[in-house]
């Protein structure tokens, strides 16, 4: 399976490219400004105009760079200079000045939100009413609204970015959750799979093991049927693994009834299962799977009996207990249990046994 990692790495590649497209085309409006200065001035005053805005180009350019690497403080100082700088390019370009403004109020309100509003409302406001008492010159209609717009438009950029970046973190999240789900999943299928057969393997082999000298074709019939279990039991665990398993009621009901003839234990099961529909069939199963498991290993009984019914299903033995405490193969029955939107019950009964009870 090929690793998930490299999606991240390819957003971050995306967004970095986008970031520095949007950072260049910023670099229009200090261009503006400085053919603005041109033509208003000459000489020294040229000279002194020219310098401000290439100053405050740099500026833009390391702030933003400070913003991509996330260095907050030298971005506030960065961002503070080109104001001061956008500020002293008013004398040389007048109106066109409001340019750079559009450019360090774009660095600034998608992190200001709600103040932001404000700061773009009062620059416009400047753009338009300062042009005519301070130089004579027409209101400034091109340059706020070329604020407010650009404004706006990075703002949108600014929030889309965040987006994405709170979707891959999210995606990351939910590919961490499956995998440790699935991890889960195995762990609990493997152990209720392997439980039930290996106990059985255990008791049986043990039985050949006492037959051997008295009945050699018994216990070769025995022998059989471990190796049989064992198939089955590797069968079970390819399944576990690849998410492939089939359990039945009625498959489990077999399966113990030869597991508690071995262990010596009288078995009183059900023959029939259509009584329970084909939504509850698997979930019963497990119950019978880890209840007769229980049985055999731990209880010592020497009779048990499963009933069922449409809505329940339910194993009783007359042992010393069924199971000691909530072992992982209880938890997770009680987990397949609540998933299934069913209640487990399992104690002790008396004056002597164990119940599990599974409602649905």
């Amino acid at each position: 399976m090929d690793s998930p990692t490299p999606v991240p790495d390819v957003q971050r590649w995306v967004r970095g490219r986008r970031r520095m497209v949007l950072d260049a085309g910023m670099l229009v409006y200090p261009a503006l400004t400085l053919a603005e200065v041109l033509r208003q001035r000459s000489g020294a005053a040229a000279v002194a105009g020219c310098v401000i805005v290439a100053a405050f180009a740099a500026g833009y350019l390391l702030a933003a760079r400070a913003a991509a690497r996330r260095a907050t403080r030298r971005f506030w100082l960065l961002v503070g200079g080109c104001a001061v700088l956008s500020a002293a390019a008013l004398p040389f370009a007048h109106a066109d000045a409001f340019f750079l403004a559009a450019v360090v109020l774009s660095l600034a309100a998608p992190r200001l939100r709600r103040l932001a509003i404000p700061l773009v409302a009062v620059s416009a406001a400047a753009a338009v009413v300062l042009p005519w008492p301070l130089w004579g010159d027409e209101p400034g209609w091109t340059q706020a609204v070329a604020l407010l717009f650009t404004v706006l438009m990075i703002s949108a950029f600014a929030e889309a970015f965040r987006a994405n970046a709170a979707l891959v973190e999210a995606r990351t999240e939910v590919a961490r959750l499956a995998s440790e789900a699935e991890r889960t999943r195995i762990a609990r299928d493997l152990h209720d799979l392997l439980g039930h057969s290996l106990t059985a393997i255990t008791v049986k082999s043990s039985l050949a093991q006492r037959l051997v000298t008295a009945d050699g074709a018994r216990a070769g019939e025995e022998m059989a049927a471990v190796e049989t279990l064992a198939r089955q039991a590797l069968t079970d665990v390819r399944a576990a693994v690849s998410g492939y398993r089939e359990v039945t009621l009625a498959g489990e009901l077999a399966r113990g009834r030869e597991l508690l003839r071995a262990c010596g234990v009288v078995a009183d099961l059900p023959t029939a299962t259509d009584v329970v529909g084909p939504d509850h069939q698997e979930l019963f199963g497990w119950v019978v799977r880890e209840g007769l498991t229980n049985v055999a290993r731990h209880a010592r009984a020497t009779r048990c009996a499963v009933t069922v019914s449409a809505s329940a299903v339910e194993v009783v033995d007359d042992g010393v207990g069924g199971s000691p405490g909530e072992g992982s193969g209880l938890a997770g029955l009680r987990e397949r249990v609540k998933t299934a939107g069913g209640q487990l019950r399992a104690g002790p009964v008396r004056p002597r046994g164990w119940r599990l009870r599974v409602t649905v």
